[in-house]
């Protein structure tokens, strides 16, 4: 009896291991696969916006009505991964489904506006504390930002030509907009604020063909959400052609600054989702484009499981 106890037991670790090994391999070739998905769909969307910057060569203006704005639904991507293009073999792949879109980064508020300078300017205190106040974010919200970016992103000293790159003490930089939890905020403010601001590598100016109207409305000194959506509605019909287009919708008293304010875009976030049955890969890349050459600056993956 012990002998045939101990070759059970030799035998169940033998299955045991040999079943960890298979599973372990599964999910290796899974993630592989995945991978090489979103890397192709990344890929796609650096080709339209390769193919906008062509088209654009005369006119530079970028709006919600060109090609890399509209989303792609999620598709089911088992037939085409499918060795036979018979509807048996699609049945037997794996429940797979990508999808995306390609957002303009400059559609959103700048924070790095806020880091430029001795001290920070104003005007652009004003426009994130009426952010803040859009969204309903706990009070002193605005500060605690301002106080945190500083801090991380100090001023450069008499006669350098650029902020230091890096801090002996001070918080840690925040690379994107999901990290400003470094800086005392919660993850219920950082989601409210996400759609309005944006941490991207240097100051940039704001795009009016496609920001929303909230952004709009705090961007300038005089401006409420009716004057924006004004421009809202109007750029649905005709993009604007230059920024001072906008003024035809404002307030006179508006002073559209060139340095704040724009029609075409080099920022975007390119977010790419990728379905296998209860799990959901999403990768998230900040695209600079650079005449008609496309930088990839930074990469995300988040791996979800998705609720029955």
């Amino acid at each position: 009896m012990i002998i045939v106890t101990l070759i059970a037991s030799l035998a169940a670790g033998m299955v045991w291991q040999q079943y960890r090994a298979v599973q372990i391999e599964a999910a290796d070739r899974a993630r592989a696969q995945s991978a090489w998905i979103l890397q192709g769909a990344l890929d796609w969307a650096r080709l339209i916006l390769l193919e906008d910057a062509k088209g654009n060569r005369n006119k530079a203006v970028d709006h919600l009505g060109e090609p890399w704005a509209v989303p792609l639904a999620e598709a089911r991507l088992s037939t085409f991964l499918a060795a036979e293009r018979t509807e048996a073999s699609a049945d037997d792949g794996p429940e797979a489904f990508l999808s995306g879109t390609i957002e303009d980064a400059q559609s959103r508020y700048n924070l790095q506006a806020l880091v430029a300078g001795a001290q920070v300017a104003p005007l652009e205190q004003r426009v994130l504390e009426r952010l803040c106040s859009q969204v309903n974010a706990p009070p002193g919200t605005a500060a605690a930002i301002i106080a945190g970016l500083r801090a991380a992103f100090p001023a450069p000293a008499s006669g350098a030509s650029s902020p230091t790159s890096e801090v002996e003490t001070g918080p840690l930089q925040p690379a994107g907009l999901d990290q400003l939890n470094w800086l005392g905020l919660s993850a219920d403010t950082v989601a409210r604020l996400q759609p309005y601001v944006v941490l991207l590598p240097k100051a940039t100016p704001v795009n009016l063909n496609t920001a929303p109207r909230e952004v709009i409305a705090a961007l300038f000194d005089g401006v409420d959400l009716a004057s924006a959506e004004r421009i809202v509605q109007a750029r649905k019909g005709q993009p604007l052609q230059k920024p001072e287009d906008a003024s035809a919708y404002l307030p006179s008293t508006v002073v559209i600054a060139p340095s704040r304010a724009a029609v075409q875009s080099s920022y975007y976030v390119v977010t790419g989702r990728l379905r296998l049955e209860e799990r959901q890969l999403e990768q998230r890349s900040l695209i600079e484009r650079q005449g008609l050459t496309m930088v990839v600056l930074a990469r995300e993956r988040i791996s979800q499981i998705l609720e029955r």
